[in-house]
């Protein structure tokens, strides 16, 4: 699978899903991403700043 290129944070999707109480995970699939934690709000922030580093990093490569 490749990576999407996009550099609009509104073009990555997040998901996120509970298990239980305290167990929750995002994920992004046009990153084929993962993030797990105990809070909603915790793995959904901590996906939008995994996007925000990575659109960062496509800018970073491409100056290279």
């Amino acid at each position: 699978m490749q990576r999407s290129t996009s550099t609009n944070p509104e073009d990555y999707e997040i998901l996120i899903r509970r298990r239980d109480e305290a167990d929750y995970a995002s994920y992004c699939p046009q990153l084929a991403h993962m993030i797990k934690g105990t809070a909603h709000e915790e793995v959904e922030e901590a996906m939008r700043e995994y996007i925000r580093q990575y659109i960062s990093s496509l800018g970073t490569s491409e100056q290279q």
